[in-house]
């Protein structure tokens, strides 16, 4: 062999080294086609936001761990997911990811992280678990979440049980919870193992991600941090993660750490994260509620012992969410984010003292809609699975509307037995949406008051634009 052609082998060699590195995992099996799992993380998203303090994007250790997270996910395999990344407001060591890709760093996590690669490990672990869908599979294995459990109700806590529809008789009822997220031993292996091929990917150290649960395990001891409970340890973590490695082309340089680290290390070093007791006790929302729409979002709710104020005749305000924007009246208020959520008069919002659960009463709800199928057929199967999830409602007949010049559709239903015997008229309206999904807005009233609310939910969806 010519000395030219060893060093065109060798150059070769040298540019594809993740070719040699990286070791195809499959995704685990499950029914759920990529469009049902984004929708599932957003309902569990939707859960989060309401359950825990999370910084808004703007703040600069959101920002950071934004950047962090895109130079990961660009090596990641598989589906490309629509990856998200937050920052939780909380003093626990601890991340999770949802299906679909929205991925949560605690604050706890970032103050504990000894170098940036260590910090890019625990979020290549968390990147992993989307790739290999495991929270999916958990939530299908367990039957404990339905794509649609309810649309207007929405679990308070971070695990809680309940069934589709138990509380409907207070709204359209959202039962889904978070347990899915807690990881088998053979999950977090997988997580591990494609994790650190993502970290030495995109040019880390890849034994930053053993480093940081070997920190974590000295200082709290095996199974005492909640990172360690949700994320078990397979046993023999550290030996098979170098036995990994071992396997990974030699490189001249690995980053460990980087000034954009040192800087975030020094300004997380002062906040003060909320401890898990906090948390549970919501203090969080009276003292810094999350701010992810306009106006305020997950103020604090009612139990629906007092009449709502139904007056709207003061000045409106914008309420933004992902694609779209509505006007609502100034005082109403805004429940989850800025995917779903709901927005009410003060008194429409309440949550039940038995189960904690929040649900409309006198209000609105909105959220995105995704199916494979299209025109009046998609409206057709959103309303479809809204009557199945939801016992007890009855809708009419689908018609054409217009609103703001947006061509949709429309149907008005009814449960009579909802409200203890008052009955509840729900106005379910959807629009088309550049990526082929509906955004539908569910109108809900008791069925004595509704026409009294109907003129505002009309002035309410005629202000509606939605991004293009």
């Amino acid at each position: 062999m010519t000395l030219r052609r060893c060093l065109l082998l060798a150059f070769i060699a040298a540019q594809t080294p993740y070719l040699q590195a990286r070791v195809d995992l499959a995704p685990c099996k499950n029914n759920f086609s990529p469009e049902q799992q984004i929708q599932l993380g957003d309902k569990a998203k939707q859960q989060v936001y309401q359950q825990m303090p999370v910084l808004p994007d703007s703040s600069p250790v959101t920002k950071y761990i934004q950047q962090l997270g895109e130079k990961l996910t660009a090596h990641a395999p598989g589906h490309k997911w629509p990856y998200n990344f937050h920052v939780a407001d909380v003093a626990d060591i601890n991340a999770f990811a949802l299906p679909g890709g929205s991925i949560f760093v605690n604050l706890g996590t970032i103050q504990a992280a000894g170098t940036e690669a260590q910090l890019a490990g625990v979020m290549a672990h968390e990147i992993s678990h989307v790739v290999l869908q495991h929270s999916v599979c958990n939530a299908e294995k367990e039957q404990r979440v339905g794509l649609l459990a309810g649309l207007g109700q929405l679990a308070a806590g971070a695990i809680l049980g309940g069934t589709a529809g138990a509380l409907a008789q207070e709204g359209i009822g959202l039962t889904t919870n978070l347990g899915f997220l807690k990881m088998s031993r053979t999950a977090e292996e997988q997580a591990d193992r494609e994790g650190v091929q993502i970290l030495y990917d995109a040019g880390y150290d890849p034994r930053g991600m053993a480093q940081f649960f070997e920190t974590i395990q000295a200082k709290y001891g095996k199974g005492s941090a909640q990172f360690l409970s949700d994320h078990p340890n397979p046993g023999n973590r550290t030996e098979y993660v170098d036995k990994e490695i071992a396997s990974f082309p030699p490189r001249a340089h690995n980053t460990v750490t980087t000034p954009q680290f040192k800087h975030i290390k020094a300004l997380v070093a002062n906040m003060h994260a909320y401890t898990a007791q906090e948390v549970a006790s919501g203090v969080w929302k009276t003292q810094r509620p999350n701010g992810t729409v306009a106006g305020g979002i997950n103020q604090i709710v009612g139990t629906g012992s007092t009449a709502p104020d139904l007056n709207t005749a003061g000045p409106w305000k914008t309420f933004r969410g992902v694609g779209y924007s509505i006007q609502v009246p100034g005082n109403w208020r805004a429940y989850g984010n800025q995917t779903a959520a709901m927005i009410g008069p003060p008194g429409g919002i309440a949550r039940s003292a038995e189960s904690g659960a929040v649900s409309v009463i006198y209000g609105m709800l909105t959220d995105r809609y995704q199916t494979r199928l299209g025109g009046n057929a998609a409206f057709h199967a959103l309303v479809s699975e809204i009557a199945q999830e939801n016992p007890g409602i009855s809708p009419g007949p689908e018609r054409a509307i217009t609103a703001n010049g947006i061509v949709g559709r429309s149907v008005d239903s009814n449960n009579p037995s909802a409200n203890n015997g008052k009955g509840e008229h729900d106005w379910i309206v959807a629009f088309g949406q550049p990526d082929g999904s509906l955004r539908y807005f569910v109108f809900v009233a008791p069925s004595p008051d509704f026409d009294k609310l109907r003129p505002t939910f009309q002035r309410i969806l005629q202000s509606l634009t939605i991004q293009r």
